[in-house]
C-alpha cells in the first residue's frame, strides 16, 4: 500500500473553535461538473444609482431619505431582523404553538435588539478591494463606533458585524455595504467558540488563538505546510487548518485584543490593509467580483463578562470552487453528516498567495 498523502487521500481535520470536524476529499477536485453554474453579472454599475436605496440622497422604501454622505454612513435597518421594544414571550404564549408550557421539547425565548446598515462608500459600483486603505480604515472606524455605541445598551448581550457580497450570497442591493446586528443573546456559533476559549484557557493557561498564531508562523517557513496568505505587523490573513469552504480564511489579530475597541490607530490601518489585500486576491483568482460572507468575531460587547477571553478575528466564507461560475454547495452528506471540502487548505493558501496585489481591474 502506497504511504498517505493529503493531497490525494481523504481524511479529517478537527476545528477546535466550533469543536466539530470536517472531511478533506482532494482527490474529488479531479471530477467532472455538469451540475448548476452561477451567472455572472456583466453589468457596469454607475457611480450613483437614483433608484439605489443605499446611494447618498436617495428615498428609501420607507420614504425615509439617506443623507448625502461622502464617507461611510450607518442608519437603523428599515426591514430589522430584530426590534428594540416587543413584549416578552411568556408560557400562555407558548401553550398557543405547543398546547403546554415551555419544556424540554418545546423552548421559546423572547429577542429583542436592533439592526444598523454600515454604507463603505456612497460610489455605488466599488467594493472592498475597490477601496484604498484610507477608505476601508473609515470603514473599521465605523464598525468600531457602532459596536461601542450599542454597547453601551445593557439590553444588547451581543453585536455581530458582517458583510454579505454578492447576489449569490443572498446580497439585496449591490451598492457595498454591511450591517450590524445587536441581540438580547449570544447566538449560537459564537457561544460555541467562547465555550471554546473558556475550555482551552483553563486546560492550556493560553489563549486558542494566541497559541494558533504561534503555530502558524512556524508552520509559514516550510512551503508545504505554509497557510498564510499575507501578513502585517498586527493582522495575519491564514487558510484555517480546518477551513470547510473551499477558499474559506481568517483574520487573526497577532495579539490577544478582545475587540476592535482595543485596538490602537496602528492596528486599525493594518486590519484595514489586510482586508485590502485578501479581498483584492480574491476578486484576482478568478478574475471577478468574488462573493463570501464576511463576519468579525470578537467580545459580544465592549463589557461582556466573557470578553476577556475572547481573541478578535474575521470569518470569511466564499462559495467559489473551480470558477466564477461553480460554487460549492454544503448539501446531502454535509447537511446530514458532516462538511466536506474538496481541496486542502494548504492547496487553496498557496492559489491564494500566489495571486497579485494589484486589482485585477487595475492593470495596464
Amino acid at each position: 500500500m502506497s504511504e498517505f498523502s493529503f493531497t490525494d487521500h481523504s481524511h479529517r481535520r478537527f476545528n477546535p473553535l466550533t469543536q466539530s470536524w470536517v472531511l478533506c476529499s482532494p482527490h474529488r477536485a479531479k471530477r467532472p461538473w455538469l451540475g448548476q453554474t452561477e451567472e455572472q453579472s456583466t453589468e457596469t454599475r454607475p457611480p450613483y444609482d437614483p433608484k439605489c436605496y443605499l446611494c447618498p440622497g436617495n428615498t428609501r422604501a420607507t420614504g425615509t431619505r439617506n443623507e448625502k454622505y461622502t464617507s461611510t454612513c450607518v442608519f437603523t435597518n428599515d426591514y430589522a431582523a430584530v426590534h428594540e421594544n416587543q413584549p416578552m414571550c411568556t408560557n400562555t404564549d407558548i401553550e398557543q404553538v405547543t398546547r403546554s408550557s415551555s419544556n424540554d421539547l418545546f423552548r421559546v425565548e423572547s429577542v429583542c435588539g436592533t439592526c444598523k446598515v454600515v454604507c463603505f462608500s456612497p460610489r455605488h459600483d466599488l467594493t472592498l478591494p475597490e477601496l484604498s486603505v484610507e477608505e476601508i480604515i473609515k470603514v473599521v472606524c465605523a464598525w468600531q463606533q457602532v459596536y461601542a455605541d450599542l454597547s453601551r445598551n445593557p439590553e444588547i448581550k451581543y453585536v455581530q458585524l458582517f458583510e454579505n457580497k454578492g447576489a449569490v450570497m443572498g446580497c439585496s442591493n449591490p451598492h457595498p455595504h454591511g450591517q450590524a446586528w445587536a441581540l438580547s443573546h449570544v447566538p449560537t456559533e459564537p457561544a460555541q467558540e467562547i465555550s471554546s476559549f473558556r475550555a482551552y484557557q483553563k486546560k492550556h493557561n493560553a489563549c486558542i488563538l494566541c497559541t494558533y498564531v504561534e503555530a502558524e508562523l512556524v508552520n509559514s517557513k516550510t512551503e508545504s505546510t505554509n497557510r498564510i496568505i499575507v501578513q502585517n505587523e498586527s493582522f495575519m490573513v491564514v487558510v484555517p487548518f480546518w477551513a470547510t469552504w473551499p477558499f474559506e480564511t481568517m483574520i487573526v489579530a497577532k495579539s490577544h485584543v478582545s475587540s476592535i475597541s482595543e485596538m490602537s490607530d496602528a492596528m486599525t490601518r493594518d486590519l484595514a490593509s489586510a482586508i485590502r489585500e485578501l479581498t483584492i486576491r480574491y476578486d484576482n483568482l478568478f478574475e471577478c467580483s468574488f462573493p463570501y460572507s464576511m463576519g468579525l468575531h470578537q467580545a459580544p460587547t465592549a463589557t461582556h463578562e466573557d470578553g476577556v477571553c475572547c481573541h478578535l478575528h474575521l470569518h470569511f466564507y466564499p462559495p467559489l470552487l473551480r470558477s466564477k461560475e461553480v460554487r460549492k454547495f454544503l448539501v446531502g452528506f454535509e447537511m446530514m453528516a458532516e462538511p466536506q471540502r474538496d481541496l486542502t487548505a494548504e492547496q487553496a493558501a498557496s492559489r491564494l498567495r500566489a495571486l497579485s496585489s494589484v486589482h485585477y481591474k487595475s492593470r495596464v
